[in-house]
């Protein structure tokens, strides 16, 4: 009864001080409900980046791959400072610059509006079909055990998880669509705290009880007895093979932080460059120290229950409970309970304004006042919402390895838009129709790869997915630009400043910046046995 009152207690606190920190904002603009008034300072653009990317099928799913593999999954977490560095040195600049709202804007202004139309349609798609549902399926999963639902309601596992399902997505739904990305951002910042705690709390309990009460002999018994799971070198056979890191992995770190809707949303809305550059840096460098709350788990878990767990994904949960005091698990239960509302209301607010600015207010009704875009966005909201409800708990039986499967299936699109986004800023005369093509055969060609892989040839006769990610999309720049030379533009592109934000840069970026990607080295070599 304490871990319940302690869990809806935590959780109506952050949401009354998300309203109240967000009742002045005018939600009737495009600005003000998509970006929150374009008023998001380094602080929240952080915590709300952070909490948007940690959720359940990464905190889960991450220490599943570690309890199996070691620390070599670390790849997914410490690499991505390489990539958010990038963003807030090349992207950011060029995206406040042209005062976006989605990055398909970019590429209507770049090429045009079937391109631009192509590329939400993409987004929205995967929102819908992969990402939501997975967050929800996970999400689920992790409440329902932990409180054991299907005891505590005298339901079935299968029902537990429905309830739990559309509790979330009911939740979610309301400070996605009703509340705006101020209300998604200022609650994300304020759970973002949350999760740092109680995620450090779960693997300093678990090295505790390792070292019978002293935490840095738990830590020294830890590596000494599992010395393989502290190689940082991934083998050909690994999840992330060490080659990867140099081909398709950064590919998808890149698209994920620079371009991700979901993701960049938050640096879009920032106050001025500034701000957006020191909160892209703060989450990088945070970033870093990612593993320590979503792989050393995992490796802990190896050590203590040697191995026995029936699924790999189960040791993150059953570590929870075997180390974490009775008196905290409301505590953590609500803070996961953040996590897994801000990766699913931020894809939600992000599919709103796709729709609302890209779709509708494109092809439907030109001439529908800012208003109506907010209003027609919020209608297709709550109907993608329900129908990843009703996606999400028919998940159930899908491959072990949520994570890594999330990742490869988003393989499908995230390539293709990257492409043309990276093309169309280092470029002036490549065409639209260059970028169609690449559109179309990026997802063609990786959809052959992937049809070839589960069905035809098999994993083992097949390069690894990361590495046909970077050869297609080192296939289809070559395409675009071979395009760009046989029937280039009429007129060169050039990117119109519309100063609605300043864009002076923060005048230690690049230090900063030099310093993280130097950091990330560090560790790898640290780790490398």
């Amino acid at each position: 009864m304490i871990g319940i009152l302690s869990f809806v207690g935590f959780t109506a606190l952050v949401a009354i001080i998300a309203y109240f920190a967000t009742r002045t904002t005018d939600e009737t603009t495009s600005d003000g409900y998509f970006l929150g008034g374009r008023s998001l300072t380094a602080g929240v653009i952080a915590g709300s980046v952070l909490l948007t990317n940690l959720s359940t099928e990464q905190i889960v799913g991450l220490n599943g791959q570690a309890y199996s593999e070691g620390i070599l999954v670390m790849a997914w977490e410490t690499l991505a400072a390489l990539a958010i560095v990038v963003t807030a040195l090349f992207l950011l600049p060029r995206y406040l610059k042209g005062g976006l709202t989605t990055v398909p804007q970019f590429l209507e202004k770049r090429f045009d509006k079937t391109t631009k139309s192509i590329v939400s349609a993409l987004f929205l798609s995967g929102y819908m079909v992969i990402f939501l549902p997975i967050v929800l399926y996970s999400g689920s999963l992790a409440i329902s055990t932990m409180f054991d639902i299907p005891e505590m309601l005298g339901v079935s596992n299968t029902a537990a998880l429905w309830i739990c399902v559309w509790g979330i997505g009911i939740v979610g739904s309301i400070y996605a669509i009703f509340g705006g990305l101020k209300a998604v951002a200022v609650s994300d910042t304020i759970n973002a705290v949350g999760l740092l705690i109680g995620g450090l709390m779960i693997p300093v309990f678990g090295l505790i009880a390792i070292g019978d009460g002293d935490m840095m002999t738990g830590l020294d018994t830890l590596v000494d007895s599992n010395p393989e799971k502290f190689d940082s070198i991934g083998g050909p056979d690994a999840s992330v093979p060490f080659s990867t890191i140099f081909t398709g992995m950064m590919l998808v770190q890149l698209f994920y932080w620079g371009t991700n809707q979901a993701i960049i949303q938050r640096a879009l809305a920032a106050k001025n460059l500034r701000e957006g550059q020191k909160g892209l840096m703060l989450a990088a460098f945070i970033k870093i120290l990612g593993p320590i709350i979503v792989v050393l788990p995992g490796i802990i878990a190896w050590h203590m229950f040697q191995g026995d767990l029936d699924n790999a994904d189960q040791a993150y949960p059953a570590l929870v409970n075997e180390v974490l005091p009775p008196v905290l698990v409301g505590f953590f239960a609500a803070v996961l309970f953040g996590a897994i509302l801000s990766s699913f209301n931020s894809a939600l607010n992000s599919s709103v304004t796709l729709f609302g600015v890209d779709i509708y207010k494109q092809h439907f009704n030109p001439d529908a006042s800012e208003k109506e875009v907010v209003k027609k966005g919020k209608r297709f909201g709550i109907v993608i919402a329900v129908a990843s409800m009703f996606i999400a708990p028919l998940i159930a039986n899908a491959p072990q390895g949520l994570f890594g499967y999330l990742q490869e299936v988003n393989g499908a699109y995230s390539i293709p838009i990257l492409t043309i986004v990276v093309v169309g800023y280092l470029s002036k005369k490549i065409p639209a129709i260059a970028a169609k093509i690449a559109l179309f055969s990026g997802v063609g060609f990786y959809l052959i790869y992937l049809g070839l892989k589960y069905f035809v040839v098999g994993e083992e006769g097949l390069p690894h997915y990361l590495h046909v990610m970077a050869i297609l999309f080192v296939l289809n720049v070559a395409i675009m630009y071979i395009i760009g030379r046989v029937w280039p533009r009429h007129k060169d592109f050039v990117l119109e400043h519309t100063k609605q934000v300043d864009i002076s840069p923060w005048k230690y970026v690049l230090p900063v910046g030099l310093g993280i990607c130097a950091l990330v080295v560090f560790v790898y070599v640290y780790f490398a046995q």
